[in-house]
């Protein structure tokens, strides 16, 4: 049997340019979550740009790895 290397180094390109993805939408949702707190503290309000930014990140994120999950278990398909 011969492995063909070019699909696995396929996968684990993608692996990791989705696993870096991943993690910069996280960080832009801590990013956001930071600049809620920094304006809650500095002026006493809120900011809701940096909530709604650190909202849409963190679903993102979420979403992402439910598709991995569904992906990987069999009984969900």
């Amino acid at each position: 049997m011969k492995l063909d290397w070019t699909a696995l180094g396929q996968v684990a390109a993608v692996s990791l340019a989705v696993t870096v993805a991943v993690v910069a939408v996280f960080a832009l949702g801590v990013l956001g979550l930071a600049r809620h707190e920094g304006a809650r503290e500095e002026a006493g309000g809120t900011s809701a740009l940096g909530l709604t930014q650190a909202g849409l990140c963190f679903v993102a994120c979420a979403a992402v790895v439910a598709y991995g999950i569904y992906l990987i278990v069999p009984q969900f398909h």
